[in-house]
């Protein structure tokens, strides 16, 4: 069995390593569940963020690489359990000179540019804090978001926190702003997404995956790329209900 994988550029969850080959947290989830369910030869195809949702619905691969759950994202595709939650954070300049720690931050200072990659969750959650849509620049790509606020174009980058830990590290002349954690309903979470009528590969991967998350192995795994109990451990609370997303 072969099954195509589609990812983007966004460490430490998904990125092309220096030996052109796809890696990171979900590329290894990936083929640990699906090598366990019988895949033979596993492809990952390179895309963009605005590309994962309608290529998969096309066919174009079989599955996505990890993604936010939403209900509008739930009407066009099958997401899996979920694998992770995530909370947002911000990339600023060093010293973070507006001092923006939260998306309210930015809709109170007027002139303050958030940028963030097109079709993610991150611009409803800023809209609905009140940052108006002409303070929202969007990006293909999260490098291009990161050269836009070295360049000072933006103010603030949203993304996830772990995502952004990974950006600073390799920036020095950034800073990562974690905001704060999420109420009861905890962090939003993260699954693979297929198409509608790919229920058989779906349900071998939902089944594995229950087998799988919060095992010795896969923590291990995840803490290579600075996932920690924090960020699974409210995925697999909710992975072992009775059915998918």
């Amino acid at each position: 069995m072969k099954v195509s994988v589609a990812y983007i550029e966004e460490p430490p969850f998904y990125w092309t390593g220096s030996d052109h080959s796809a890696t990171g947290a979900d590329i290894e989830l990936a083929e640990e569940t699906l090598r366990a369910i019988g895949a033979t030869a596993i492809e990952y195809v390179p895309t963009t963020f605005e590309e994962l949702l309608p290529g998969v619905q096309a066919g174009r691969w079989d599955m996505n690489v990890p993604l936010f759950v939403t209900a509008e994202r739930a009407q066009t595709v099958a997401f899996s359990v979920p694998v992770w939650a995530l909370g947002d954070g911000f990339v600023v300049r060093h010293g973070n000179p507006k001092a923006l720690s939260r998306y309210e931050d930015v809709a109170a200072q007027g002139e303050a540019m958030l940028g963030l990659v097109a079709g993610t969750v991150q611009r409803d959650t800023a809209m609905n804090a009140g940052v108006p849509s002409d303070r929202i620049v969007t990006f293909s790509r999260q490098s291009d978001a990161v050269a836009a606020l070295i360049a000072g174009e933006i103010d603030a980058y949203a993304a996830t926190a772990v995502g952004n830990r990974e950006i600073v590290g390799t920036h020095r002349d950034l800073d990562a702003v974690a905001h704060e954690a999420a109420g009861h309903g905890g962090a939003p979470v993260g699954a693979f997404s297929f198409r509608r009528d790919n229920l058989a590969l779906l349900s071998a991967v939902n089944r594995q995956l229950r087998q799988y998350l919060g095992s010795a192995d896969h923590r291990a795994r995840m803490a290579k790329y600075g996932l920690t109990k924090t960020e699974i451990e409210g995925a697999i609370q909710r992975a072992s209900g009775p059915s998918a997303l």
